[in-house]
């Protein structure tokens, strides 16, 4: 069993909520626990789930982010059901976040560029996860520049916290490319409140993390187990 649990994304300044993100998560006999891999969900359950799941939000909220990865892009039941899903959700804009598993590594902009092209046709919008995570540096990423409207930052791919003066730089490094062309940038990985006062210094409005709200269960049937 599958399910997405929600989390809220805020701006910090105007003190307002601009999304959730929608997290995966499958139901195993420790309880909820999120995948190894993106690629272990089966596309058509991950379609299915979505769509059940956009079916129950009523939120007046600008945006509800999904993860997906390269492979699960170009998958045909994987696109139809985002599609649907912001049929659904409209006048709510649905946020693809663009992930990077070892599967994607074969996988040209060639080939994903034509279905990008179709999410923004659509009002849909491209944001880039976890850059400067693994191989997602600027030199992986800046193809994909033009097509995004959002990138995202995560402090918790890091062992250090933002008091170390290289994470710092990258984050820095990060706000000012999303700046120079136009991008919404989110410091995700927020945990209290000296994170939550170093992202004031930095001048960056627009966070996720814990200290603003964990991700909770997003029912689709009463008996839905919430462990």
């Amino acid at each position: 069993m599958y399910r997405y649990f929600i989390q809220p994304q805020l701006n910090t300044v105007t003190n307002s909520l601009i999304g959730y993100e929608l997290l995966m998560k499958g139901h195993t006999d420790s309880g909820w626990r999120p995948p190894e891999k993106f690629s272990d969900i089966p596309a058509q359950t991950l379609a299915d789930v979505l769509v059940a799941t956009t079916e129950k939000l009523a939120l007046k909220i600008p945006s509800v982010s999904v993860n997906l990865n390269r492979t699960q892009l170009l998958d045909p039941a994987v696109n139809t059901a985002l599609i649907k899903a912001q049929n659904f959700l409209r006048p709510v804009k649905l946020v693809i976040e663009l992930t990077e598993e070892q599967c994607d590594r074969n996988i040209t902009l060639a080939q994903l560029e034509p279905q990008i092209q179709r999410y923004l046709a659509r009002g849909m919008e491209l944001s880039l996860d976890d850059v400067d995570s693994g191989d997602n540096d600027v030199s992986h990423v800046h193809t994909l520049l033009p097509y995004a409207s959002e990138l995202k930052f995560a402090l918790q791919n890091f062992a250090a916290g933002l008091e170390d003066p290289r994470l710092h730089e990258r984050v820095i490094y990060w706000r000012d490319v999303a700046q120079r062309h136009n991008l919404r940038f989110i410091l995700e990985g927020i945990e209290d409140t000296h994170d939550d006062a170093v992202a004031d210094g930095m001048q960056i409005d627009l966070r996720q993390g814990y200290f603003y709200g964990k991700p909770h269960l997003l029912k689709l049937k009463a008996d839905d187990p919430i462990q």
